[in-house]
């Protein structure tokens, strides 16, 4: 399968995109380089097909990508429960498409382009 490389090896390249894609999860948008989004889109789609099954075998799968932290403080829930709970129901109607990147500009210190991307 043809992915980009950023610089880095396969583990550490999984070990970004696990972590962007559990930020994307929680705060609903982060800013990254516009490249870095636009590999997001297809691993945070995924991970919401996922969550729209809701079936066991889609949770564990979810689980080995996904990092267990909180995502809300208030009532203690985690990345996976929002995951199932929220994101998969709310998309439940929508065939793909889940997540929108948005092109901000240039970065400042080596002018490397940025862009959000967001749930949709």
């Amino acid at each position: 399968m043809w992915n980009r490389k950023f610089g880095r090896t396969a583990e550490h390249r999984k070990a970004m995109l696990r972590n962007l894609a559990t930020s994307v999860i929680i705060y609903g948008k982060v800013e990254t380089t516009e490249k870095k989004a636009m590999d997001m889109r297809g691993v945070v789609d995924e991970l919401i097909t996922l969550g729209k099954r809701g079936d066991l075998h889609a949770r564990r799968q979810a689980a080995s990508f996904v990092r267990d932290v909180v995502a809300d403080e208030a009532t203690q829930q985690t990345v996976l429960q929002k995951l199932f709970d929220e994101l998969g129901p709310k998309y439940k109607d929508r065939d793909g498409g889940y997540t929108r990147v948005v092109k901000t500009g240039m970065r400042r210190g080596d002018s490397a382009p940025m862009a959000y991307i967001e749930l949709v």
